[in-house]
């Protein structure tokens, strides 16, 4: 019989590297069976699993905006239709309201159920864990071509909202009914058969998760199984703890291209190991896409206390357990409905994290945009997301052309982008002389230039055009980002961070990208 108070530190390895591995088995899975470029490429996704509460256990380390905010989606099923739930059911879900990014994030949640587990008076069982994969849509309708609109006011205006939808009921994948929800809305997908093909990786993805809990549960006991997860959640927790034990208070106010700011307030209670992290002062909802919902913001602190960890833990729910996060209502980092919030899961994100760091005074700005470029028509629509500077440290220089931070996909092969699309990069290097110079310098940006071969709308929602990446330290900010087009006749059009612009044959779609800020 094991100790149900104390963790057996071998075990709790064993067991902690097994939720890890469940979780990379589905991303293996969901990459090899995606059909979007997006997906299957650029691996703009996450897997993980989740306890019988919805509290996050383990992840892969895929997509941190992702990962910190996901437990959101599960509990909020769990809330609405858990009496409900069946097995063999599978749900969709990408309301930024109920735990979702944006809209084009769209989670794939499936309960894993024991055969003999009965839950309730109607002898329906009740679910033992929960997995799921979020995976970013290439297209999921909108008044853009790739879901990411520039200049879009409300949420409608973003795509389609899946609320906890039943895609698969009792084993039974609801084709019609997810087809006909794709298209009948005021700006409906381009491309529902790749949404589809997209949402039956996710399925088989989290079906690889159910299969491996269950060998697991075969091979340990179901309830060494639920008590390791508990202990894995509190070893987080403890490392967490060990992190804030060393922080000092601060406080950091950092400005974003349109004049929002956000303002961030850390305390540190060394009684109870515990931090205040309080973003009163912050810009209220904006009446642009820069609101990031709460689940995101969420998620950026989750990632800035994880980053401080040293040990190998995998983030989860315990990592939340010493922070104390006050948003206030109604401000641009908790917005109520139906304010549009597709650059909050991107680009606010990236400014949340800097801010942070800025109040903690551990490490330079560092690009703070995703660069998010999409283009499309009809028949195409893509999306990436490009690297740049990442900031310097009290002790490190920042890293040349990196996705940073709130990122962490890939850039589509140039092979593979120009025999997907009909666009050929002329040419993608690095932007000397872009990181900030100091003690320890700041990483350079990039330039990446797409020439395009058929008409299309292109998109760009970037950030740190106007506001340099802050240095620290008197170190010197990074430099800012560019964004314009050379037309095919030679004239140059110069571009805001936020931008949509017809593209003809020939033309050039060029961004530069920031650098990182320098240190010391």
């Amino acid at each position: 019989m094991y100790n149900t108070t104390q963790p057996d530190p071998v075990r709790l390895e064993i067991f902690k590297n097994l939720y890890q591995f469940i979780a990379e088995q589905m991303g293996i899975m969901l990459q090899n069976t995606a059909a979007s470029v997006n997906i299957k490429e650029r691996l703009d996704f996450s897997c993980a699993i989740f306890d019988s509460s919805g509290l996050l256990v383990a992840n892969a380390p895929h997509i941190p905006v992702h990962l910190g905010s996901m437990s959101e989606s599960v509990r909020s099923l769990i809330n609405d239709v858990g009496d409900t739930i069946k097995p063999g059911n599978v749900y969709l879900s990408n309301n930024p309201y109920n735990g979702g990014t944006h809209l084009p994030d769209v989670t794939a949640i499936t309960p894993v159920f024991l055969g003999t587990n009965i839950g309730n008076k109607n002898n329906i069982p009740s679910p033992i864990f929960y997995v799921a994969s979020r995976g970013h849509q290439a297209d999921i309708g909108g008044i853009t071509p790739g879901s990411m609109p520039p200049h879009s006011t409300t949420i409608l205006e973003e795509g389609i909202i899946f609320d906890n939808f039943l895609l698969v009921q009792e084993g039974e994948f609801q084709e019609t009914a997810i087809r006909n929800y794709l298209l009948n809305h005021p700006y409906p997908s381009r491309n529902p058969d790749q949404n589809i093909a997209d949402f039956k990786a996710q399925i088989a993805a989290n079906e690889r998760g159910v299969q491996e809990l269950l060998k697991m549960v075969e091979q340990y006991g179901l309830e060494t199984v639920k008590l390791y997860m508990q202990f894995v959640q509190d070893n987080a927790e403890e490392s967490v703890r060990r992190a804030i034990d060393v922080l000092k208070d601060g406080s950091f106010i950092y400005e974003m291209d349109s004049g929002a700011k956000i303002e961030v307030n850390v305390k540190i209670n060394r009684e109870t190991r515990s931090a205040k992290i309080d973003f009163t002062g912050t810009s209220a909802q904006l009446n642009s896409n820069f609101n990031a919902p709460k689940a995101v913001t969420q998620a950026a602190v989750l990632y800035v206390f994880r980053t401080l960890v040293d040990d190998n833990i995998p983030l989860n729910a315990g990592c939340l357990k010493p922070l104390e996060i006050i948003i206030p209502q109604g401000c641009m980092l908790n917005p109520t409905y139906p304010a549009a919030v597709v650059a909050g899961n991107v680009e606010t994100s990236q400014t949340i994290v800097d801010a942070l760091y800025g109040a903690l005074g551990v490490m330079a700005a560092s690009q703070g945009t995703m660069n998010n470029f999409t283009f499309g028509n009809q028949k195409y629509q893509y999306y990436e997301t490009i690297c740049g500077g990442s900031g310097a440290g009290i002790n490190f220089d920042g890293t040349d052309g990196v996705h940073t931070h709130m990122t962490n996909s890939r850039l589509t092969d140039p092979e593979v982008l120009e025999t997907r699309y009909p666009v050929q990069v002329e040419s993608f290097g690095l932007r000397s002389h872009s990181g900030g110079k100091g003690k320890y310098c700041g990483g350079d940006g990039v330039i990446r230039r797409i020439k395009f071969l058929e008409p299309m709308t292109a998109n760009i929602l970037s950030g740190h055009r106007l506001v340099p990446p802050f240095g620290l330290n008197g170190a010197e900010a990074g430099k800012i980002g560019r964004n314009w087009v050379q037309r095919q006749n030679g004239t140059e059009e110069i571009l805001g961070s936020t931008a949509t612009v017809e593209m003809q044959p020939g033309d050039i779609f060029v961004i530069e990208t920031p650098g990182g800020g320098g240190c010391g």
